[in-house]
């Protein structure tokens, strides 16, 4: 079995540049290769949507990237069961710019609060299942979180807009990809430098949604 406890080199880098967890740096990857966080045409200010962003590496990404731009009008609305860790923030997660919902993304209330908040131009998820060891379970587990992810790509995205998502290959994860090239320009997997080389992660993008 894998021991995820010693920290590796994204973990230890992770804690050097002041993020909670390691996952940081596969959506840094993903971001400089696909243009993720890219100002959507026109006048209008970035908007993002985190579902599952405990404990708030790519919540913190996103918030660290509007800085760099400067753009005052860019939003984060970021979700998940968990409170985010506020060891490394310095105060972003205070800001107006942020709003964190706590509660299940797939439950009508919670649904209702992140409509309101949209539409987005990016929707991201990191998010996990609680993994049990059995490979065929937590497919399943992941499918059905990647199902609720993609949803909110179809209703709460704007024209243009992109999508990162993760999955555990294996099962039925193919129809969730099949789903994305049908709801955007380009669907893809993409597997990040920063994943473990034997976990079964990987990440499916949609990009340019129709």
């Amino acid at each position: 079995m894998a021991n995820y406890e010693k920290p590796d080199h994204w973990s230890l880098r992770a804690q050097k540049e002041g993020y909670p967890a390691r996952s940081v740096y596969k959506l840094k990857e993903m971001d400089e290769k696909f243009g993720l966080f890219r100002p959507p045409s026109g006048s209008a200010a970035l908007k993002v949507l985190d579902l599952g962003a405990a404990p708030g590496s790519w919540s913190l990404y996103a918030l660290r990237n509007f800085q760099q731009k400067q753009d005052k009008r860019c939003l984060l609305t970021a979700v998940d069961l968990s409170p985010l860790s506020r060891q490394y923030d310095k105060g972003l997660f205070d800001g107006e710019n942020f709003c964190f919902i706590r509660g299940d993304i797939t439950e009508a209330e919670i649904r209702e609060a992140i409509h309101a908040r949209g539409p987005f131009n990016l929707v991201m998820s990191d998010a996990a299942p609680a993994t049990t060891g059995n490979r065929s379970v937590d497919t399943l587990r992941s499918l059905a979180l990647a199902e609720a992810v993609l949803g909110y790509a179809e209703t709460a995205l704007a024209v243009g807009g992109s999508l990162a998502v993760k999955v555990f290959q294996g099962g039925d994860t193919a129809s969730i990809l099949k789903r994305i090239r049908e709801l955007f320009k380009t669907g893809k997997s993409f597997k990040p430098e920063a994943c473990r080389s034997e976990s079964f992660e990987t990440y499916y993008l949609g990009l340019g949604k129709k």
